[in-house]
């Protein structure tokens, strides 16, 4: 049996989005982020962080999977032209930057509180599909993914990532040092 890349690639992004909301609102886990981040944008960035390092792991070993042919796994395909995953994540970034301009989440209710998780999560993803084929749009060969040229995507994910992860943990850090006036 044959599944979709397309097909594989939803799943991934809805178990995974479901599985850090339920971590955020039923765990311990969840009322320890709660508690050391605080601050809404400063949470945003967490929930970014973690989506764009999961999403990566989990797109590298699906085209592993594929490329070695293990498992019922295979690339998104429509009319015969293989649709490479960083469409999918410039979609994804496309959307939550124009959700992000109409100020979706950005008031207390629950609601949006949801949407505003749902966001950032979806910024991650989309910013990790799409950082993980750069050298791929950066050298216009779709050969580059598994070359020496793969390292540069590596790289921009290892930068982009700590750039995530220094507005999550470093932005508070900097706050908090500023000397009071």
């Amino acid at each position: 049996m044959h599944i979709a890349g397309s097909w594989i690639l939803l799943i991934f992004i809805s178990v995974s989005t479901m599985l850090v909301l339920l971590v955020l609102h039923l765990t311990r886990l969840g009322l320890l982020i709660h508690q050391q981040i605080p601050e809404r944008p400063h949470q945003r960035l967490f929930l970014a962080s973690v989506s764009f390092f999961i999403t990566f792991l989990g797109v590298r070993l699906l085209v592993a999977s594929i490329t070695h042919h293990v498992g019922p796994f295979g690339y998104v395909q429509m009319g015969g032209k293989h649709i490479h995953h960083l469409v999918w994540g410039i979609l994804l970034l496309l959307a939550s930057g124009y959700a992000e301009l109409a100020e979706v989440g950005t008031g207390d209710s629950s609601l949006s509180i949801l949407l505003s998780r749902l966001l950032a999560l979806s910024y991650g993803m989309g910013a990790a599909l799409t950082l993980d084929e750069f050298a791929l749009w950066l050298n216009l060969d779709a050969m580059a993914y598994w070359s020496k040229q793969g390292r540069e995507s590596i790289d921009a994910v290892v930068l982009f990532g700590a750039l995530l992860a220094v507005g999550t943990w470093g932005a508070p850090l900097f706050q908090r040092r500023r000397p009071v006036d």
